[in-house]
């Protein structure tokens, strides 16, 4: 559905010294620097796949959703989707696509929401009753009774991506292009959104390619993430992959009658020990923590016991750390 091949994207910035005199002498001669924001990235995304595009601030993630959607160009390479050519079929390609980019909006600032809503169902062309049903659902689902009737610019954040979220899926597309959809969203909101997208992708196929910065997103919809770093695609493979590679450390946290002396496994190291709490981490390379649990129960008159697996956001920190994103 999704072929990306060989893509290369290269900016042209023009640059002077601050000054007044560099202000001038760049009026004679305009010296430039070239910014590679995309470096040979290939990929193919299958009909109904959730992919997690993930990377640092600058890495390229937002570029690459821009060539897909049509709205930018690349210097050099490929892309097709559903057998067109995004910048060359711009009409017929954004027929069965939806965007949603946190930082821009497709909704107009002075008017209430539902206005905008009437006009994206007019240059859509949806069916009336196609776009009723939608509306219905999509007000229900995220909560917008009040907030449709409302200027856009009088809304919060959370409250203007839920809207943007619900304008991109009012004409039922195929594919959805999120770009930091949850920004500024409270949790509940962000669970409706998740689910939601989790619902359309099982009863309608919807492929989704999502880039974001929460990693509660990703773990909660995507099974496959590429990560992307300087314009290159760093990592292409399973997310649970990814993290049981870089999960080495889990936290095991033993409440037990004090009395005994606690003995420590092998490759465990005790972080605290207070009023019958310890608080351990296990190497889980050199040893399981079924091991390590059973190990202690043998030693400790052991009330309760809870494991903890490392932060998702530290396991992605560390692969930005070895990639040297």
């Amino acid at each position: 559905m999704i072929s990306f091949q060989g893509i290369n994207k290269t900016y042209k910035i023009a640059k002077r010294e601050p000054g007044l005199k560099p202000a001038f002498k760049s009026i004679v001669k305009r010296e430039y620097e070239y910014i590679e924001a995309l470096k040979n990235i290939s990929f193919t995304i299958e009909p109904g796949e959730i992919i997690g595009y993930i990377g640092p601030n600058g890495a390229g993630k937002s570029t690459t959703i821009k060539i897909l959607s049509g709205i930018l160009v690349p210097t050099s390479g490929r892309c097709s989707i559903l057998g067109r050519i995004p910048w060359n079929n711009r009409i017929e390609h954004v027929k069965n696509i939806g965007v949603v980019f946190g930082q821009r909006s497709q909704l107009m600032w002075d008017i209430p929401v539902i206005d905008s809503f009437e006009l994206l169902r007019d240059i859509y062309r949806v069916p009336e009753p196609q776009y009723k049903r939608n509306l219905d659902e999509l007000i229900s689902i995220f909560n917008l009774g009040e907030l449709v009737n409302m200027p856009v610019r009088q809304l919060s954040l959370g409250q203007r991506m839920r809207c943007e979220i619900a304008a991109s899926l009012l004409h039922s597309p195929q594919i959805l292009f999120l770009d930091e959809p949850t920004i500024g969203l409270d949790a509940v909101s962000k669970v409706a959104v998740r689910n939601y997208i989790k619902r359309i992708n099982k009863e309608n196929n919807v492929t989704v390619v999502l880039t974001t910065h929460d990693m509660g997103d990703v773990e909660a919809l995507t099974d496959r993430v590429m990560l992307i770093g300087k314009g290159q695609l760093l990592y292409d493979g399973s997310f649970q992959q990814m993290k049981s590679k870089y999960n080495t450390v889990n936290i095991l946290t033993i409440d037990y009658d004090p009395g005994k002396e606690i003995v420590l496994p092998e490759h465990t190291k005790l972080l605290s020990n207070e009023n019958g709490r310890a608080v351990l981490s296990v190497d889980t390379e050199k040893i399981p923590v079924s091991q390590a649990v059973s190990f202690l129960t043998q030693i400790l008159m052991v009330r309760d016991i809870a494991v903890q697996s490392r932060p998702i956001e530290e396991i992605i920190a560390e692969v930005y750390e070895e990639y040297s994103i």
